[in-house]
């Protein structure tokens, strides 16, 4: 597979999509992609339309042509016949809700395992997870399940924060990800700050940008992995363990 997962679209300050403008570059050229489909669901607040459109002018410049699926007679079709995935970010609940309720989820997984490049950031990262379950978002809609593309075998907490602002009297980031592997103390956490991304290729996991990824496992400190650093152990972590992700069905 080849996998492009950004925690995050665009740093405070910056124009859309400009943190990882280098890093889709290379990513599209490497690949040869002419053309990905994109998939705005996970837009609440923003029209489709308007947030293919972003999307689209960013891209043109690499000669990518941008296709918005909810523009397609046959969502699943559609799918079927991208050159690329593209998956931006929102809210989770709202992507991975509308993902099921047009058939989706299984056409991109079955797409993606086959060789199709897949790029997601922010909502669209943690989608290539087993579960949307460690996602930061509001859950404003049921989806009719919480599993998700399941193209990775760990979890994605996209926007990871260290700090614990003052006057902040809720959890940390840290303590919401150890309450989620109290439950789930078979799967890990990969921590990705902002301006940071996870890129597969083959059975290579890497780190990209310039920042250190957090990884939590239940029952130890977490451990902090450098840009650089061979991270695809990660990959193969669960392959000896049948136990599967806790889940609302």
């Amino acid at each position: 597979m080849q996998l492009l997962l950004l925690s995050n679209s665009t740093n405070q300050g910056e124009e859309y999509l400009g943190w990882p403008r280098e890093i889709l570059s290379r990513f599209i050229k490497k690949n040869s992609i002419k053309s990905c489909l994109f998939v705005p669901y996970a837009g609440v607040t923003v029209g489709w339309d308007e947030y293919s459109s972003r999307v689209q002018e960013v891209f043109e410049s690499w000669g990518c042509l941008v296709q918005p699926i909810h523009t397609a007679n046959d969502a699943v079709l559609a799918v079927s016949q991208a050159e690329c995935i593209v998956v931006g970010g929102g809210n989770t609940f709202r992507l991975v809700q509308k993902m099921h309720e047009t058939g989706i989820m299984a056409a991109i997984r079955a797409k993606v395992l086959s060789g199709t490049p897949f790029i997601g950031w922010s909502a669209g990262s943690n989608v290539a997870c087993p579960s949307l379950c460690t996602t930061n978002d509001m859950p404003i809609i049921q989806p009719a399940s919480f599993n998700t593309l399941n193209l990775i075998p760990f979890q994605i907490n996209p926007h990871y924060l260290d700090a614990n602002p003052e006057g902040h009297g809720g959890e940390t980031r840290e303590q919401r990800i150890n309450e989620f592997l109290a439950l789930n103390p078979q799967v890990i956490v990969a921590g990705l700050r902002e301006a940071t991304a996870l890129q597969m290729d083959g059975g290579e996991l890497q780190l990209l940008g310039n920042r250190p990824m957090r990884l939590f496992v239940a029952g130890k400190e977490p451990a902090e992995y450098q840009p650089g650093t061979d991270l695809a152990f990660l990959l193969t972590h669960l392959a000896s363990n049948p136990k599967k992700i806790i889940a609302v069905q």
